[in-house]
């Protein structure tokens, strides 16, 4: 692209940033007063590019303004091949007030492109700014928005005769059309802050010249586009500072720099220099992210654990397991309790996901004090203006707890809390027991940080430990088993068991397998169920059935179970013929669920409900219809057999019950998978009930009590022995018998 001559009306040629001294390019550089994730992942990318560097002790200064030496340094990056024409400009002198000795002269020098000509060159004309009537450039004078906009416009090559109206207004309107302000709302007059200047830069990499083209792709040697899976792969040189895309390739990054992972699980383009090292990365969009605890999917939508739902199209880009997947195919990997990022674009919808913490955990602050945040802010660099979530909910410091387990996200500004304990034998370690990074229990294999080496070199192979994680199912530390205050607490839900083995799928995420001993009634207990899970035998899985805990009657509206509080995040099951199914809140229409639903509560640290596994509620795994009796007769007229069969509007069911139900009631029929009845279950009858007893036609008042009609009620004229529709029941009878079932449905309506 040619870069153009910028008419210099002294401020229309100004524009943006750069921050001073830079920091040493071998060290991760997270900058420690940005408090929004865009802002962060703009300053990160314009980092990698050598652009903006921050300042002593991990800062970036945000709210600081941008001077005219500073842009001229941050040009430089963004022009092509610019940092390698330094070397001609360092030494000459083409304003009285920029001598060689300036920090910023050479960049000054080559962004005014005055020497040229002075070196008998053939002059190519870079140049994006000028000195001013008196001669001088004045370089610590501020930027205005308004001409840092003008000066980028130009280099994406739109001139004056392109621009309409006055300036700036023309040129910041055509700005907005190219998306160089998306994200920007500052008036023209305004100084160039630093935050300001990072968007409009990143803005610029990812806008197109004017003759079609991204800026970013020109100004490299070539270019990869995808998902950013991790910025910490394996590279070619064997180091651990990679950047790896979703098609698997790692790609080295230049100048030795490290990344923060800010921009982890965004999708874009590396952009890499003629070495094929990576100079940075331009994410697609800088919009907005949510993380939320994911409940429940499907193929079109996502339900998270306080009821609010997420549209979302199946060929939607997602990062699960650092493997870039779409969303119809990845959802199912998802459980209930996975911290799920969704990136939001400027239409509302979400544009792509990342599941998990943005960047694998490094170093990990274990807690040994209630209400203890000693170190929170050494991982986030120094900062202190960190959000904290303990187990995917917003906390405080009054929710830490002896053992918790501590790791930074620099992708959201905030550190995340986890109590997740497993107990096991210590069945194996690599390379050492001294100095181990990974260990073997209970058949699983764990990473283990570099700050666990203390107290994991306390411990011995065949000893019954306890492991602290993080929420990415690290080691951070470990202690003997049976340690006051940090007790075992792994659970999971049995997905495949025998007299023999289990798999198990840990509520953390993780998916154990291993030996069992169980009696054949043990086993039928717990396939689907959710299990307490601990080891003290190599190679040996123990599990334990879970139920009870917290009791009283779910109160859905007020959040409560009896006298306890929910969490924000609760994690719903409800129990189906085919195991456990994670479910949300806002999926239970009833307001009121009665205690028997409750199979099993937890309470957390704070005596708040997080777990809940209800029966049934919904009526999921139900069919619902008229029960009779039948009989089979020999030859001479005897009964050899009485069955039942329950009459629906698609089928009739048949089962060997013979007796325990009413003949001519409705009830509730179970499946099998190969559709036979399983189980039988009654329906409560309401009797006379006035057609002025419904509030709407999706909800009726029954015994002092409000029950939620579905659409898929049934309605059921006795007289004419027809199905019939819900408005043809109420035409017909100004009352009607009413049968629901215990989680505050109504199933079928009876009209006579």
């Amino acid at each position: 692209m040619k870069r153009r001559i910028l008419s210099l009306l002294l401020a229309v040629c100004m524009t943006a940033s750069l921050l001073t001294l830079p920091t040493a390019a071998s060290t991760t550089v997270s900058f420690s007063d940005i408090g929004d994730h865009t802002t962060a992942v703009a300053a990160e990318c314009l980092r990698l590019l050598g652009a903006m560097d921050g300042y002593g002790g991990g800062t970036f200064n945000p709210d600081g303004q941008v001077t005219r030496a500073q842009f001229c340094k941050m040009a430089t990056f963004v022009i092509k091949d610019g940092e390698s024409q330094l070397s001609r400009y360092r030494t000459v002198t083409v304003f009285p007030d920029v001598k060689p000795s300036h920090w910023a002269a050479p960049y000054i020098n080559l962004a005014s492109d005055a020497s040229r000509g002075a070196t008998g060159e053939d002059k190519t004309d870079n140049s994006i700014i000028k000195g001013f009537m008196d001669g001088k450039f004045h370089p610590e004078r501020v930027v205005t928005v308004g001409q840092a906009i003008t000066i980028l416009m130009r280099l994406l090559g739109y001139t004056d005769a392109d621009m309409g109206g006055i300036w700036p207004d023309g040129y910041m309107a055509a700005a907005s059309t190219v998306g160089l302000t998306d994200g920007v709302s500052t008036a023209a007059s305004v100084p160039l802050t630093r935050a300001t200047a990072a968007r409009l830069f990143v803005n610029l990499l990812r806008s197109d010249v004017k003759g079609g083209g991204s800026y970013g792709v020109s100004i490299a040697a070539s270019s990869v586009e995808g998902m950013l899976t991790t910025s910490s792969a394996t590279a070619p040189d064997g180091s651990d500072t990679a950047m790896r895309l979703g098609n698997s390739t790692s790609y080295s990054i230049a100048g030795g720099k490290v990344s923060t992972g800010a921009m982890n699980g965004m999708k874009g383009i590396l952009l890499l220099n003629k070495a094929g090292k990576v100079m940075t990365f331009v994410p697609e969009i800088a919009g907005s992210s949510r993380t939320v605890i994911f409940a429940s999917g499907t193929a079109v939508k996502l339900t998270t654990a306080s009821g609010e739902s997420f549209s979302i199209k199946g060929d939607t880009a997602m990062v699960v397991n650092g493997e870039q997947k779409t969303w119809e195919t990845g959802y199912t990997m998802l459980h209930s309790g996975t911290s799920v990022t969704l990136y939001i674009g400027g239409s509302g919808g979400v544009e792509y996901i990342f599941v998990g913490v943005s960047a694998a955990s490094s170093a990990a602050v274990v807690v040994y004090e209630k209400g203890s945040t000693a170190g929170f802010s050494g991982l986030a660099n120094g900062s202190t203006r960190y959000s904290i979530y303990k187990n995917g909910s917003s906390a405080g410091a009054g929710d830490m707890r002896p053992y918790d387990v501590a790791i930074y996200n620099p992708a959201e500004n905030s550190i995340r809390v986890c109590d997740t304990r497993i107990t096991g034998v210590y069945e194996n370690v690599s390379p050492n027991l001294t100095n181990p990074n990974k260990i073997t229990v209970m058949g699983t294999e764990f990473t283990v940080l570099p700050t666990a080496a203390d107290t994991m070199s306390k411990l011995k192979l065949g000893q019954t430990i306890t492991l602290l994680l993080t929420e990415d199912n690290q080691v951070a530390g470990a202690v003997e088993a049976g340690t006051a205050g940090a007790i075992g607490n792994a659970m999971g839900i049995v997905q495949e068991v025998s007299s023999g083995s289990a798999t198990v799928q840990l509520l953390c995420g993780l998916t154990i397998t291993g030996k069992v001993s169980l009696k054949e009634s043990e086993v039928n207990r717990l396939k689907g169920q959710l299990a307490g899970v601990s080891s003290t035998n190599k190679g040996v899985i123990g599990l334990t059935y879970l139920s009870g805990g917290t009791t009283g009657d779910l109160d859905v509206s007020a959040k409560k179970l009896g006298n306890a509080l929910l969490t924000e995040n609760v994690t719903v099951y409800q129990s189906t013929l085919n195991g456990l199914k994670a479910i949300s809140l806002s999926q239970l229409s009833s307001s009121r669920i009665p205690s028997s639903g409750v199979l099993y509560a937890r309470t957390n640290w704070a005596g708040r409900v997080d777990l809940l596994v209800l029966s049934n509620v919904t009526g999921s795994d139900y069919v619902f219809g008229i029960a009779q009796y039948g009989e089979d007769l020999d030859s001479d007229g005897n009964v050899t057999r009485t069955y039942l069969e329950v009459i629906t509007p698609n089928r009739t069911y048949t089962s060997n019950i013979s007796s325990g139900v009413t003949s001519g009631t409705f009830v509730g029929v179970e499946l099998e998978k190969d559709g036979s009845v399983n189980k039988i279950v009654n329906l409560t009858k309401f009797e006379n009930i006035a057609n002025s007893a419904w509030s709407s036609l999706t909800s009726v008042n029954l015994g002092g009590r409000s029950y939620t009609v579905p659409s898929d009620a049934l309605y059921y004229n006795r007289a004419t022995r027809e199905w019939i529709t819900q408005d043809q029941a109420r035409a017909f009878a100004s009352s009607s018998t009413v049968y629901t079932d215990n989680s505050g449905y109504v199933r079928v309506v009876e009209v006579r």
